[in-house]
Formats: structure tokens, C-alpha cells, sequence
């Protein structure tokens, strides 16, 4: 049942795990119980149902990204829509309190990629992370828009304790501190990754525990959406994760990167098409995505900087 701490109602949750396709026993009519089994069905379901996306930065006239949780659930739950990080983030969390997980958003500095991997110093706050302490007292991350490199399972708060992610690649979060921008020495946990077992890990981003509110993340938001430093205003990202059919498995991903589609299925990633016009790029978001684009946003992508011929 929906909570005073939720923005979203008790039938628009009801709604939300319909979408999600999640199993029948993790309804809210089956009152489950708040444990890693049920957080875990609803991390990878939601990133099954909802692809990282930035299309509301490009296929528009005005770039406005709300954070407001009756915003994003309209925009979720139509067209095959989702949302980059902070947009999800937010849905994640508000569908979280009102199933009852005591849960919390917090802000996390990444390393941006060169050739493909990540390196150089960490950013400023630019992305986002759910905590969440379950009744056992066991306490979890949940990131659930990072892109094709994000978690696609909860991660114990436990330094070092290795996950499979997708294919060969493993990830896990370690308590230690960060180089070259603390005054004082200073332990977050850092998200790593490996793409096999015999590679060395690397990081991606780090957080700490303090609880962010929405005023503190909204001009975060503002930047990223609009800033023109920001990659998010000059690349075209889409990332869906593929679920097995009635599981909570997932067996690989699809991608867009401006005008390439790509597929990973949990090996080597291979090209689905290379679009050369709005018109092929359109056509793909529906066939490999299932976004629908209205004439409006189809419209909206005229003179910017990622629009193809």
C-alpha cells in the first residue's frame, strides 16, 4: 500500500508492477515480503521495462526535464518510454517507498569514458544511487539507469563482495577512498567492473551515504539536460536490457548510440544497423526499442546537433 513518504498512489503502483510484467507473487494483492528476492525482481524488471534513454533531450523543441514523480510516471509508462539516470532514479525510488522498502536517493561522481573506458578523475555529482536497508538490516544500492555498464541486480553494501553482471562481466562495490579531490581522506563506496575474471577491476563512480532531497539533485538535473559540457546534449543514447521471458534473467542488451543500433548478449556486441536519416533512426526506435515518438518530439530534433539528414 502507498505511503505518505511515496508520491504515487496505491493504483498507480498496481499499474507499475502490470507494466513491469513482474511476477504475480510480487503483486501487492500477495502482501510479499520486503527481502532481497523481492528487490531484486523489481530492480531487474524495471530496467527490462524501462530502457536508459536521453531522447527527451533531442526529439523536443524545449529541453525541461521534470523530476516530478507524476511526470515521470506519465512519461514511463507510455510509448516503450524511459529516462536517463535521474528520471528513473526518482520513479525507482518513489515506487520503492510506497511498496514500503525504507529507501533513500543519494549522488555519485563518475569517471566519463575514453575509447570506451572509463578513466581520468571522477566528475562533479552528476548521477544518482538508491539505498536500500531492508528489515534483516541488510542494506543494498540499487542502480537502475547507469546504461549498458549499470548493475543489473542490487549490490550488498559489503566491500569487495563480487556479482555476475552481464555475460563474463562482474561487478561489485568497494569501501575506500577516492583519488585527487578530498581535502581529508574520506571512504565512498566505488562501483568496479570487469569484463572477465583474469582483467583487472576498474571504476566507475562512487558515492557516499548521506541522503539527498530533491533540491539538492534539481540543479544537478538542470546541468545535465542543458549544459553544453554535458555529453548529454550532443550523444543519442538508448540502452534496453533483455529479460527472458517469464523470468527475472537477463540475458543481454540493445543499444543506440546516435544513429548505430548494437546488440550484446552477453558476449561479443555486434551491429543491428547504422541509421543515415531521421527517418531509418524513427523506424529503428520502434522495431529494436519499442519507443513511439510522437509527430511533436519527431519534430522537435530539427537543427540540433545529433539530428541525422
Amino acid at each position: 500500500m502507498a505511503t505518505e513518504t511515496s508520491g504515487l498512489t496505491a493504483d498507480q503502483i498496481d499499474r507499475y508492477l502490470q507494466y513491469i510484467d513482474i511476477p504475480q507473487r510480487f503483486r501487492t494483492d500477495q502482501k510479499p515480503a520486503l527481502d532481497t528476492e523481492f528487490l531484486t525482481a523489481l530492480h531487474v524488471h524495471h530496467i527490462a521495462a524501462f530502457p536508459y534513454e536521453n531522447l527527451s533531450l533531442h526529439y523536443t523543441k524545449t529541453v525541461d526535464i521534470s523530476l516530478d514523480v507524476q511526470d515521470l510516471y506519465r512519461k514511463f509508462l507510455r510509448n516503450g518510454r524511459g529516462g536517463y539516470c535521474m528520471e528513473s532514479s526518482v520513479l525507482f525510488y518513489h515506487t520503492l517507498r510506497a511498496l514500503g522498502f525504507r529507501a533513500y536517493l543519494t549522488g555519485a561522481r563518475i569517471r566519463f569514458r575514453k575509447d570506451g573506458v572509463p578513466q581520468g578523475p571522477y566528475s562533479g555529482w552528476c548521477h544518482l544511487v538508491c539505498i536500500i536497508t531492508l528489515p534483516d538490516g541488510s542494506r543494498y544500492s540499487c542502480d537502475v539507469c547507469f546504461g549498458g555498464d549499470g548493475p543489473t541486480r542490487p549490490l550488498p553494501l559489503i566491500s569487495g563482495q563480487v556479482t555476475s553482471n552481464l555475460g563474463s562481466q562482474q561487478v561489485r562495490l568497494v569501501h575506500e577512498c577516492i583519488p585527487d579531490y578530498l581535502t581529508e581522506p574520506q571512504r565512498l563506496w566505488v562501483y568496479q567492473y570487469r569484463n572477465c575474471i583474469d582483467r583487472p577491476w576498474n571504476s566507475f563512480y562512487a558515492f557516499g551515504e548521506n541522503e539527498w532531497l530533491p533540491r539538492d539533485f534539481e540543479p544537478i538535473n538542470h546541468w545535465v539536460s542543458t549544459h553544453s559540457g554535458s555529453f548529454q546534449t550532443y550523444t543519442m543514447l538508448v540502452v534496453r536490457f533483455l529479460r527472458r521471458q517469464g523470468s527475472s534473467e537477463i540475458y543481454g542488451k540493445v543499444m543506440l548510440v546516435n544513429g548505430d543500433v548494437k546488440q550484446n548478449l552477453g558476449g561479443k556486441t555486434s551491429l543491428l544497423a547504422s541509421c543515415e536519416t531521421e527517418e531509418e533512426r524513427v523506424k529503428a526506435l520502434k522495431e529494436h526499442f519499442d519507443i513511439t515518438l510522437t509527430e511533436g518530439e519527431r519534430e522537435g530534433i530539427e537543427g540540433r546537433i545529433t539530428a541525422l539528414p
